[in-house]
Formats: C-alpha cells, structure tokens, sequence
C-alpha cells in the first residue's frame, strides 16, 4: 500500500514513538507492523497487552503441502466443487467441521504462491501467515473476518486481501457453506504499479479506486487468556514451510487504535469496471492485483468487442513466460463451451502450450455483444506444480478436448 491509503482507527497518540497510557495509567503498547525492513509501508498499532509474549508454543502439521510435476505437460481441468463432499449439506448442523485454514486443500503452487481452496462451516482458529501476504476471494457464502485491526463483513464476490503476520480468523456468517479460494504469496500483494501515481493515488485509467476498498472502521477488542494463533512460516517442511502454535496471554485483539496505510481490506469483483475495445483486448486490461512473479486477474460480465469484424472470444495464445490458471465462478464462459468446464472448474494452461478457444467456440461468438462470465485468473512467471487437491480434482480429459480424441482413442 502507500501513503493515498493512509488510515486511523480508533484512540492514537498525537504523535507517534510517545507516551500512550490506560485509564489506570498503564502504557499501552506500540507495535510497528511494517514492509521491507522499514523502508515501504507500515501500521502502528497501539495493545493492551505486549504483542510479543507468548506462553507456549507447539508445532503444527500443515495441511498437505506436497507438490507433484505436471507431467507430461499437458493443460489441465481440475474440478474444485468435488473436493469437499461432506460440506454440502442442506444445514449447518448437518455439515462437517471444516474450516477456512487448516481445511484449506493445495491445489497448485511454486516457490512464489500457492492456490488453495476450502469449503468450511465452522470458525478457524486464530491465524497468520508470516510467509506472505494472502488473497482470498470469496466464491460463495459469508462471514466475519476478524482481525488484529478490527472486523471485515465479506461476501460473494469479494477479494480480501490480508497483510502478511495480520492475525485474524474466518467466522463462517449465513445459511450456506463458505467456499474460498485462497491465493498465498512469498510476497506482498498490491494493486498493479500502473494503476497508481508515484504517491499511490489511483489513477483515472485504474478499473477501480480508494471508494471501491473496505477496511476496518473500529477497534476489535476481545477478552481472553491463553489464545492459541496457528502461524505459518518458513521452515523445513513441504514447500519450505512449516507451522507453529503460539500460545499468548491475553487475546491478540486487543488493539485499542492503529494508523497507518498497511491493513486489511477488501475489494468486491462487482466494482471492477472492465475496459473493452473495438477489437479484442488482451489480459492485462483485466488485472486486480499482483506480487512477486504473479499477477491476478478477472473476466467479469461486460460489453465485448464492437469493431463490426471482431471475433469476441481470445485468439490462440502460447504462454511463453507464465502458467494461466482460470477459476471459473459463474455464468458461460464462452471460449470454453464443449470443454465440460463449468461453474467450480479450474483451467491450467501451462507455458509451453498453446491453447484458446475450444473447437466452434470463434465461429459461435461472432456477433455476440455482451459476455456473461465470471472468472478469476492467476499467472504465474514460473511454472506450477499439482498440489495434492490438483491430482485429485484433475478429469484426466481436458487436455484433448481440442483434437477431440486422446491416447485412449
């Protein structure tokens, strides 16, 4: 973040490194949360307790961070949807005890970001992720997220873009099962660079702006003692990562004021305005966010492409430099039809192979002047492996959906 989204919530001092005392005279204690050895953005938050105590600590198992080659190297269709059987129960009481952390499913990753997915119906445990930051955007359901710097209602459609070591739990809200597809950076995630000044203002070409964001708006306290925090971190295990559990004295909320321009927001993929063209545009106009060797993008509905020769779905492409991972959340994705993608699929399109619209989808398109579709997609700029959730999902057909016969035929 920068300086444009500079935020205070709650009691500060008048001046920051100063005395800030308790009605019982007591000071409280100030924390700097801050990005790249204090020299990029940062937060001061002002505890009721020392956020550096803990009481006891434990390892914790990961969930399965195992990472499997994709080969041969073919494209892939990974059927999300059929991952979590036991939470599509028609009531809460009738559902299983996953939740929105330690539920979370590997579904592909690399050295620079992992793409998990879960569908849960309980509260997680307290959280953080001290690897990097975390986007999660909200394919159905809803819930609370708490945080260290206060609480964020989310819903369908939101983006929800967590600072790296922001301590916070999901609290599944509704009548239907939270599903969330998480994508985990080694790094920070922010909007792209060209959409800014060079003070972080959005600038007026951005397809989105400072009104769209949502953030905390007050303190979260809570009372407690001995609060377990599951933290993810770097270390020896699957992927250089392994997991810890803190035990603290007193609640991790317990924040009475912060300011600064690095916390929690989200972002609902309804307030991205899409920027089309005469002739068809390529992916980078539909760009949300990146981080270090990635970026993120999404297809929303709109108005296609209106030169009176275009053809509205993608050209054949060939991915050079990065894999293409498509997450189809609703409506018809045109380039796709015949494909046996739908709602809850995600495509993997590897570097190294060209793909594009399937067989009669270009001939279909012409004339088409509107696009109902849904998706989130992320590249990455260095190739990804299955995660144990990727083999499992995988429907083994996809990859001749263009020739229309495979090695079988």
């Amino acid at each position: 973040m920068s300086v444009a989204f500079y935020r205070q919530v709650g009691e500060v001092p008048p001046k920051r490194h100063t005395q800030f005392r308790r009605p019982d005279g007591g000071l409280y204690s100030e924390e700097l949360v801050g990005e790249e050895g204090f020299s990029s953005d940062s937060a001061l938050l002002y505890h009721r307790g020392i956020p550096s105590a803990i009481v006891d600590a434990r390892p914790w198992e990961l969930p399965d961070q195992t990472l499997t080659p994709n080969a041969p190297l073919v494209p892939r269709h990974l059927k999300l949807h059929d991952l979590f059987p036991g939470e599509e129960a028609t009531s809460f009481q009738e559902r299983g005890s996953t939740d929105a952390v330690t539920g979370r499913r590997l579904v592909l990753g690399n050295g620079d970001v992992r793409i998990s997915y879960a569908v849960s119906s309980v509260p997680s445990p307290y959280y953080r992720n001290a690897t990097g930051d975390e986007c999660v955007y909200v394919e159905r359901g809803a819930a609370t997220v708490e945080t260290s710097f206060g609480a964020l209602e989310v819903g369908q459609g939101d983006y929800v873009i967590l600072p790296r070591t922001t301590t916070h739990r999901w609290v599944p809200t509704g009548n239907e099962p939270l599903r969330t597809y998480v994508v985990e950076a080694n790094s920070h995630i922010a909007p792209p660079k060209r959409y800014l000044s060079r003070y972080g203002q959005f600038l007026e070409h951005a397809p989105y702006c400072e009104r769209d964001l949502r953030a905390p708006t007050e303190p979260l306290l809570a009372e407690g003692t001995d609060v377990e925090v599951y933290v993810k971190h770097r270390g020896a295990g699957p992927g250089g990562l392994a997991g810890t559990v803190h035990v603290v004295p007193e609640h991790p909320f317990d924040v009475v004021g912060w300011d600064g321009c690095l916390y929690p927001y989200a972002f609902n993929i309804a307030d991205f305005e899409p920027i089309t063209g005469r002739v068809h545009q390529p992916p980078p106009v539909h760009q949300v966010f990146e981080g270090h060797n990635f970026v993120i993008c999404n297809f929303v509905p709109r108005k296609v492409d209106y030169h009176p020769q275009a053809v509205p779905v993608p050209y054949y492409h060939s991915n050079v430099d990065s894999d293409e991972i498509m997450f189809y959340v609703d409506g018809d994705y045109e380039a796709r039809k015949g494909s046996g993608i739908g709602k809850g699929s995600v495509s993997v399109h590897p570097g190294g192979h060209s793909h594009g619209p399937q067989p009669g989808a270009v001939e279909r398109s012409l004339g088409i002047e509107y696009f109902d579709e849904l998706a989130v997609m992320v590249d990455t700029f260095r190739p990804l492996d299955l995660g144990e959730a990727g083999v499992a999902a995988d429907d083994g057909k996809y990859a001749w959906t263009w020739s229309g016969r495979g090695p079988s035929s």
